[in-house]
């Protein structure tokens, strides 16, 4: 009896007690939902185009965030590392394009994915060669993002919200609505749901197939460029980054492969669902269930809904 009182009531008795604590909690779910949401789009992006579950995308915030260190490290500005970066996000989609997707176009999606996997630790040989495995520090206020803290007076008790937390909301909110109108308003836009509807369709009316994996991958380049100094900041630069980015795994789960909206809301639920199993039931098995609670709740989900809350359900006739 006494069991079932902590595992079903004392958490939400907890929640009603402490409302300012718990309001605290669902902040800090909302800013990791928001960043989860926002690694998602980069396997978004790349699916949505080649039909290729990117394996690397993780190693690709990695590898942008140390190259952004690394290169502030040899005393170039931080303003002017961020845009070179861009420039390194650009010369990786082309050569994966050149040297991965074009000599595989029309082989069996797992051997793309195979080779995204390979891609990964290509990438993770290749930073530790140029940059090294300690961890790094983000060069937050070199690229003018806030520091500090402030308080509010709220629900009898107080709510800390750390600039660079808001800093990093605002920033991912701004590119998930900038992605998403570049999907739905521009020609490049309706090109690439064009070649994610159809391939052969899309080549028949004149879309160029390479130019647009160049340009996805390079759109995910940049998320995942913006990615790792918004996670940078709030940790360290290191390759443990990637098994964080990897939450985004659990997060397409849920929203769909395919769907934008869908990343949006999965990344949400995965961020503060986590934090909220976290704190309230992790005391009951020991804590340190944050790690792996996310790939549970997608697992429950995917017993109920498959292809997740906006991806489509996929009919063959036989």
């Amino acid at each position: 009896m006494e069991t079932l009182y902590l595992v079903f009531i004392d958490p939400f008795v907890q929640m009603v007690t402490a409302p300012d604590f718990f309001l605290q909690v669902l902040w800090e779910g909302f800013v990791s939902g928001v960043l989860y949401a926002l690694i998602a789009l980069g396997f978004v992006l790349i699916f949505k185009a080649s039909g290729v579950l990117n394996f690397a995308q993780g190693i690709m915030v990695v590898f942008a965030a140390l190259s952004l260190v690394g290169l502030t490290a040899l005393g170039v500005p931080a303003l002017i590392s961020f845009v070179i970066c861009i420039g390194i996000m650009f010369v990786l989609a082309v050569g994966v394009e050149r040297m991965v997707l074009r000599p595989l176009v029309n082989q069996p999606d797992i051997i793309l994915f195979m080779a995204t996997i390979g891609l990964t630790y290509f990438l993770i040989g290749l930073g530790e060669l140029i940059f090294g495995g300690e961890p790094k520090t983000m060069v937050t206020e070199q690229l003018l993002l806030p520091t500090g803290s402030t308080a509010f007076d709220i629900l009898g008790g107080f709510l800390i919200l750390q600039h660079i937390d808001i800093a990093a909301a605002v920033i991912a909110i701004i590119m998930v609505a900038a992605l998403g109108f570049f999907f739905s308003k521009t020609r490049i836009g309706r090109a690439l749901r064009a070649v994610a509807d159809d391939h052969q369709a899309a080549l028949s009316v004149g879309i160029s197939l390479n130019q647009i994996w160049v340009i996805v991958w390079f759109a995910a380049g940049i998320v995942a460029l913006v990615t790792g100094v918004m996670w940078g900041a709030r940790s360290d630069v290191s390759f443990a980054l990637q098994i964080v980015a990897f939450k985004a795994l659990p997060v397409i789960i849920l929203g769909g492969l395919t769907s934008i909206p869908g990343a949006i809301v999965g990344g949400l639920v995965i961020g503060i669902g986590e934090k909220i199993g976290e704190i309230y039931w992790g005391p009951l098995v020991g804590g340190g269930i944050e790690g792996w609670l996310a790939y549970i709740i997608a697992l429950a989900f995917l017993l109920v809904r498959p292809q997740g809350l906006f991806g489509e359900r996929i009919i063959e006739r036989i």
